[in-house]
């Protein structure tokens, strides 16, 4: 009998107490750590286990978390003498974006703020630590005041908030003695809703300083781990950075570290009495591509088809897609084509650009593809290789069957600006 599945529980610590399935990825943390990168961006798709790698990072490093060696015995990253060290041993301010969902620029402000304020809360030891002055204690209590309700009403101005992080940084390095590391899951999700809702430009300025000050101007800072789904454009929030190391879908680095590989299905259908319905569950969920690695699989479709035993569209349900459907709605016709041929099982060739500038979504083929790449619609098949004159093309098609039904249905929903489009579903035209 298999152990229980937790649905939906991205909490590391809470799995491991309650001898939860897990899926051994505690690897990761010996080879990001290796590679000793400043800053670190790790594009995947949603629901791939993101947010509890950073919170398994979070376990391991955390001081919150000081001989916590329970929580890793018997897991990959325990084999290595030198990685036991660290466990425990540094200030870690970790913090998401995950919540930051508004449809105006003050609501995601706001947003921001509360995310910054649980940080602050996270480390309240330090509200009238004898290494504060009485300034900076009146400074910490205004963002941990936002952590408690009812939060304040009085609003924090841009700068202050911009600095933040920083801010927080200077205060726990100076009570460790250590610099800090900084996890941030999730920061393009008021990018993208910014973009959806019309405030673009005023966000980007507030995030770009945000960051800046976060990952570039902090002396305080030993090394941090961003994640999201997309890589927004350098431009637009990351001029500022000394060159971030950024592994999106196509890197071969941490290619194994999101999401299961084929061999992790294998041992889970086999731990849970499920091991003949395999080519059910590869034709239905298997296809993800990261790097050369292929027949990788989303983690949510996964543990929902282990725990109901039924097949579903059980990761293509998990999102509201309002970014992908509006692109796919005011698309060119040739776009639309292009659809029905992806819902016929057809490949499409075209470039991509992984860097997404999202003020030339509407204008850009390349760059709807590209999105649609990076959030797991679509999968790479084949790849030219790329001359001196011309960029590569790429073979994309739809990732497995879920992500057929998924587009099916969410095309079903469509009008495209009124006017009647014919897309073949399988089933009829509309």
């Amino acid at each position: 009998m298999g152990a229980s599945i937790s649905i939906g529980s991205q909490n590391f610590e809470k799995i491991r107490n309650t001898k939860s399935f897990y899926v051994d990825k505690t690897d990761f943390i010996r080879e990001w750590w290796e590679e000793n990168d400043d800053v670190t961006l790790i594009t995947r798709p949603r629901r791939f286990g993101k947010t509890l790698n950073l919170s398994m990072l979070e376990c391991f490093f955390s001081k919150k978390y000081s001989g916590r060696s329970d929580l890793f015995e018997g897991l990959s990253i325990w084999d290595h003498e030198a990685c036991r060290k660290l466990q425990g041993t540094c200030p870690v301010i970790a913090l998401s974006f995950a919540g930051v969902k508004a449809d105006h620029f003050q609501a995601a402000k706001d947003g921001l703020i509360k995310a910054v304020a649980n940080a602050y809360h996270a480390h309240s030891y330090l509200k009238g630590s004898s290494v504060l002055t009485k300034e900076e204690s009146a400074s910490f209590d205004t963002f941990h005041n936002y952590s408690i309700q009812p939060a304040p009403k009085t609003d924090i101005p841009d700068t202050m908030l911009a600095s933040s992080i920083n801010t927080l940084s200077m205060y726990l390095e100076r009570y460790h003695q250590k610099k800090v590391l900084v996890f941030l899951d999730e920061y393009d999700t008021p990018l993208q809703e910014a973009y959806v809702s019309g405030y673009w430009t005023e966000l980007t300025s507030l995030v770009r300083s945000m960051f800046n000050a976060t990952f570039k101007t902090n002396d305080y800072l030993d090394r941090a781990v961003m994640t999201g789904i997309t890589r927004v454009s350098r431009e637009s929030i990351f001029s500022d950075l000394n060159n971030p190391e950024v592994i999106t879908t196509t890197s071969e680095k941490y290619c194994t570290a999101f999401g299961f590989t084929e061999e992790e299905v294998i041992a889970a259908l086999k731990q849970y009495a499920l091991a003949d319905t395999l080519d059910r569950v590869r034709y239905w969920y298997n296809g993800f591509c990261f790097g050369s690695r292929k027949n990788i699989y989303n983690p949510w479709s996964i543990t929902k088809y282990m725990d109901t035993k039924k097949f579903g569209t059980y990761w293509a349900n998990t999102s509201s897609n309002s970014l992908v459907s509006k692109l796919i709605q005011k698309g060119s016709s040739d776009i639309k084509i292009a659809m029905e041929d992806l819902l016929a099982g057809k490949s499409i060739s075209t470039g991509i650009d992984e860097e997404i500038i999202f003020e030339q979504l509407e204008d850009s083929s390349e760059a709807i593809w590209s999105l649609l790449l990076a959030s797991g619609y679509l999968k790479v098949e084949g790849v030219s290789q790329a001359s001196d004159e011309e960029d590569s093309i790429y073979l994309l098609a739809l990732t497995n069957l879920e992500v057929r039904k998924s587009f099916r249905k969410m095309i079903h929903g469509f009008a495209f600006e009124g006017k009647t489009v014919l897309i073949s579903l399988g089933t009829g035209h509309f």
